[in-house]
């Protein structure tokens, strides 16, 4: 009989003693046998849930407005639940008005409240109407995972309204005045803030965030300070990122590079208002040394709208602008020699201008300069900062490193992410694994040791950690601060993957020849399938539909291209979020999203604001491309939080075992 439980189980006395000291664990939280019943039984019944969502987008750059939209709309999924339920029943203008206050439940509240001549009766509607939006939203969780996103000061009350029907005779009266209480203890504006937060929360079950938060747009720190009360979100680190991560680490030509991106998009909020970076020392230098320069060359790219009125203080961002980018070139020069072994010499151009900075000469070719007055570059020795640019270069080294707000925000990129993610056979990077031209991994020294794929963005992901870490031997952190700024642009970075980033050729030649930046081989051959499964492999990437998704570079939809490639293996998503691209890709960014029934993917058109999406309840015009439809619906049971559930189950399993055999004995 022992011989047939065994058979019918699959344990043996033998592997409980092996498996013991798991067993002895587990048993602290399960110790009885009814206990790991109920337990194994729940767990069974979460792997029959439909697949929680996924929403995945790339490159943000700071378009806080746009970003946090498409959170609270869970990229239009919300609106087109609200349709399917109420699309028979309501008109057009209703509908959108729902969607709005679902949105933005206080400042829609607030103008409502001023125009609505019944209150009561719009209250005591809306509540009706949002409980059924949210049954749907909720459907596809347990209670438990529903009541731990419902506020505690309400959670009964939303509780007891979910799971009633209004439809059973029973249960009529007893649903309509919770209703009715609700509104005359004059807790309706509350309730229905807490219900509307509840379904943006509910709406997306994950989010992934391929690089790029920072640079080009008003709000990277609103954007963070967004991430920071959310719950269950990865970063995959962008090459802006990791400028924003160098500058917190001390690295000064990532600094100068910060400040040179910021002056040339007009983004002075992130660092203001967002850091307190203190820029009235930069701003004093630049008025000083270029005070009767136009600096046409660096005259912000900004919207005209925004800056109505504004000359006078563009005017100083251009002078501010061409003081810290000639800093940089001057820093970027020193590290470049620093470190021989990253081979960009090419790069340093200060030298190659003539005496009088007429002339500049790149590979052999001379090109007149755009702009000849450099008044802080000596001919004999254009790398050295004078005095005055030493001493500025120091207070701006301390008012990146005194920012705490900064430092919490790039603690983040490290709780949160890291080089690359693996999650539901889909396999996430910013930009690429460099590869050969024959398409085999290509080998990168990183601090004498050489590394490709997997265990290149590994080592990477590690030597920055070890940039932040104080128990880092100052060589290696001095070496890792260093690697930042080379992660930023240099050829064999993952997150450049690039020729050179030209920007000494954009401010300076006009010949656009000069300004090309030819990309890896990684994006040449990315749309070969083979290579992609290659890829994929060296990650340990399994499943039957699996995919590397990717950001870096936009995808120009005006111009035809496709962001699904390599026969479905290969999605880019960068669609430009930032408005600086949207000429460059015709849209206003995308968002991959990956639920029970397959992969969406949905394309945005620019975001009028937040005030008209609250006023008029506007929205962002969005539409979606099936990419891959799953024959049955995904169950949690087929992700990699359903096989860490069943792993938690055959351990129960064997707890159950030793428990009913005497090998273990119960706690209770």
């Amino acid at each position: 009989m022992e011989n047939d439980l065994n058979a019918a189980t699959g344990f043996t006395p033998e592997q409980i003693e092996r498996d013991r000291r798991v067993l002895e664990l587990l048993s602290q939280n399960f110790g009885s046998i009814q206990a790991a019943s109920t337990e194994i039984i729940n767990l069974e019944a979460i792997l029959n849930l439909p697949k929680g969502t996924e929403h995945f987008v790339a490159d943000l750059h700071g378009e806080d407005e746009a970003f946090r939209h498409i959170l609270k709309n869970a990229s239009g999924n919300i609106k087109r639940k609200v349709h399917e339920i109420y699309g028979n029943t309501m008109r057009d203008s209703e509908l959108s008005q729902l969607c709005s206050l679902i949105y933005y439940p206080e400042q829609k509240l607030d103008l409502i409240a001023q125009e609505e001549k019944d209150l009561d009766n719009f209250y005591n509607i809306t509540l009706h109407r949002l409980v059924k939006v949210l049954q749907t939203v909720s459907s596809k969780y347990t209670r438990s995972k529903v009541r731990k996103a419902l506020p505690p000061e309400f959670a009964y009350i939303i509780e007891e309204l979910l799971h009633e029907a209004p439809s059973e005779e029973n249960k009529q009266m007893y649903y309509a005045r919770v209703v009715e209480t609700i509104i005359s203890c004059g807790q309706a504006n509350e309730f229905i803030i807490a219900i509307c937060n509840v379904i943006q929360r509910l709406s997306i079950d994950s989010l992934h965030i391929l690089g790029d938060i920072y640079d080009r747009g008003q709000g990277a720190h609103i954007i963070m300070d967004t991430l920071q009360g959310y719950k269950n979100y990865d970063i995959q680190w962008g090459n802006h990122d990791a400028l924003w991560m160098g500058a917190c680490a001390g690295n000064d030509c990532c600094i100068a590079n910060v400040l040179r991106n910021a002056l040339r998009y007009g983004d002075m909020d992130t660092l203001e208002e967002g850091y307190g970076i203190n820029l009235m020392p930069l701003a004093t230098f630049a008025m000083d040394k270029y005070a009767d320069d136009p600096c046409t060359v660096f005259n912000p790219k900004v919207d005209p709208a925004r800056w109505a009125g504004e000359e006078k203080n563009l005017a100083i961002l251009a002078k501010m602008h061409k003081a810290i980018a000639v800093i940089q070139f001057k820093l970027e020069g020193g590290i470049i020699d620093k470190h021989p072994e990253w081979n960009l010499f090419a790069r340093k151009l200060l030298d190659k201008m003539d005496a009088g900075f007429a002339n500049v000469t790149i590979g052999g070719a001379s090109y007149p300069m755009l702009d000849s007055n450099f008044p802080t570059i000596d001919p004999a020795d254009p790398y050295a900062l004078t005095e005055e640019e030493r001493i500025l270069v120091e207070k701006l080294h301390r008012s990146f490193a005194i920012s705490d707000k900064l430092r919490r925000h790039i603690k983040i990129f490290f709780s949160h992410g890291c080089m690359y993610t693996v999650r539901n056979s889909n396999l996430m990077f910013h930009a690429s694994v460099p590869l050969n031209e024959d398409g085999t991994l290509k080998e990168i020294d990183v601090m004498g040791h050489r590394y490709k794929g997997k265990e290149l963005l590994h080592n990477i992901g590690m030597l920055i950690r070890s940039a932040f870490d104080r128990d880092t031997d100052p060589v290696t952190k001095e070496y890792a601060t260093d690697y930042i700024w080379y992660l930023w642009c240099g050829p064999d970075s993952p997150l450049f993957d690039k020729s050179a980033m030209t920007t000494f050729e954009r401010y300076f030649i006009a010949d656009q020849d000069t300004h090309t930046e030819h990309k890896g081989n990684y994006y040449k051959l990315r749309d070969r399938e083979d290579v992609c499964d290659m890829i994929l492999d060296e990650f340990g990437v399994t499943g039957e539909h699996r995919h590397i998704i990717n950001g870096h570079v936009p995808v120009k939809v005006g111009k035809g291209e496709k962001p699904v490639r390599a026969n479905g293996k290969l999605m880019v998503i960068d669609g430009g979020f930032s408005k600086a691209y949207h000429t460059t890709t015709g849209i206003a960014g995308f968002t991959l999203v990956y639920h029970s029934k397959g992969l969406v993917l949905v394309q945005h058109e620019p975001f009028s604001s937040t005030e008209e999406a609250i006023r008029e309840g506007s929205d962002i015009v969005s539409t979606t491309q099936l990419v891959e439809l799953s024959q049955n619906h995904m169950r949690v049971r087929d992700t990699d939080m359903g096989r860490e559930l069943q792993r938690q189950i055959d351990e129960l399993r064997e707890l159950l075992y030793a428990y009913r055999h005497g090998l273990i004995k119960t706690k209770q």
